[in-house]
């Protein structure tokens, strides 16, 4: 057991770790969210968002957290959390399918965009910076049967402090489908303590588990700080945020595709002592990582991460901060955190939406090259980014 204690701007953190597979230091850092509802962060240094991770990194986190999963009555039903943690959702999902061949799974990821006129359940991250949440029902037959007939729930989320956006969670599905027999909780820090951790059971009124990298407990006394009060959620039940659903939002029953063509053509492009960054945008993380993995199976030097909403201080493990808007339109805030312009010889930029002036902005920031999915292996090339 040991305990940390960490002034930040936003107040005082005591964090008690009483199990870890990784070294802490490894696994994670601490931070300082802009952000009235909750003033620290444990910001993750495997899961490819707010810090730099190599793909095979990230794999053997996606590969423990699959292999914690229990033996449970299927079909089982994955849901990532969005947004933070919709790759690593993903990868947990495919490791789990490279383990259990042939056996009946479904994986979706929550969103807060509306995609095309699927039907919709809301429920309340309520601590978050943008509390509303959105799973969307599977359009096919083949996926929505298996939602409405699953008989157990994986949730995934980066890290559990309270519980209760799982909880939340959990009820929304079992509304849907009262046959759900038993939950299990994936993630990479589970700081919610041995007491509440316990109770999880009792207080979802049917049989839960979970696994995690690291777990202990935590407090947190707020400080003096004034959060800057950025908006950061306008959701439009009409507007196309440009949005795909191919990857995750209607549910998928496979493993995405590697879009193998397009790493060998930047491996080619790549020089033996030079740095690569695939960056992801937004949700839209899974593909990125994909494309460091096949990268760095060709021997490139390459780490992931992905530009996030969330508004985080230039402070402890966030040491520098880009601003730019955001390439969904909803007239918000984007950041991406520990990246600076010339730190890497190539920059990927993977994006779902068509390419528009945020994008442009972003690249041109960077100095990075912008690549559109439409599918898993149909990608664009943007060729013209305007010179600012």
């Amino acid at each position: 057991m040991t305990l940390h204690r960490v002034a930040l701007p936003t107040g005082a953190l005591e964090l008690t770790i009483d199990a870890s597979d990784f070294p802490l230091e490894a696994l994670m850092g601490f931070a300082a969210r802009d952000n009235a509802k909750r003033g620290f962060l444990f910001l993750s240094k495997v899961l490819g968002k707010h810090w730099p991770v190599k793909p095979s990194l990230m794999t053997t986190i996606h590969e423990t957290l699959a292999a914690a999963v229990p033996a449970m009555p299927g079909p089982l039903v994955f849901i990532a959390m969005a947004e933070t943690a919709i790759g690593l959702g993903q990868g947990v999902f495919e490791a789990w399918l490279r383990a259990h061949p042939g056996q009946d799974a479904l994986f979706l990821h929550t969103s807060r965009y509306r995609v095309g006129d699927a039907p919709i359940i809301e429920f309340q991250e309520a601590h978050s910076h943008a509390p509303r949440q959105f799973l969307h029902l599977p359009a096919g037959d083949a996926e929505r049967a298996l939602l409405m007939h699953a008989r157990a729930l994986v949730l995934v989320d980066d890290e559990a402090s309270t519980g209760n956006t799982f909880q939340n969670l959990a009820d929304a599905c079992r509304t849907l489908n009262p046959g759900i027999e038993r939950v299990h909780l994936a993630t990479i820090t589970n700081f919610m303590g041995a007491d509440a951790t316990a109770a999880l059971s009792e207080r979802f009124g049917l049989p839960v588990t979970l696994g995690a990298s690291a777990s202990g407990r935590y407090s947190f006394a707020p400080g003096q700080f004034t959060p800057s009060g950025g908006e950061a959620q306008r959701f439009d039940p009409d507007a196309d945020r440009g949005a795909n659903a191919g990857f995750g939002r209607y549910g998928l029953q496979r493993a995405l595709e590697t879009p193998e063509a397009l790493a060998s053509l930047l491996a080619a492009q790549i020089g033996p002592r030079e740095n690569v960054l695939v960056l992801g945008t937004g949700e839209f993380m899974h593909a990125s990582y994909l494309l460091g993995a096949a990268l760095e199976r060709h021997g490139a030097d390459v780490v992931v991460q992905s530009t996030t909403r969330s508004p985080i201080l230039t402070w402890g493990a966030v040491s520098a901060t880009l601003s730019f808007p955001d390439n969904y339109g909803e007239g918000i805030a984007n950041f991406l955190y520990n990246v600076r312009r010339g730190q890497y010889d190539h920059v990927f930029i993977c994006h779902e939406t068509a390419p528009n002036a945020a994008l442009f902005q972003l690249a041109g920031e960077l100095d990075a090259r912008l690549f559109h999915f439409l599918t898993e292996t149909h990608i664009e090339e943007v060729s013209e980014i305007p010179v600012r």
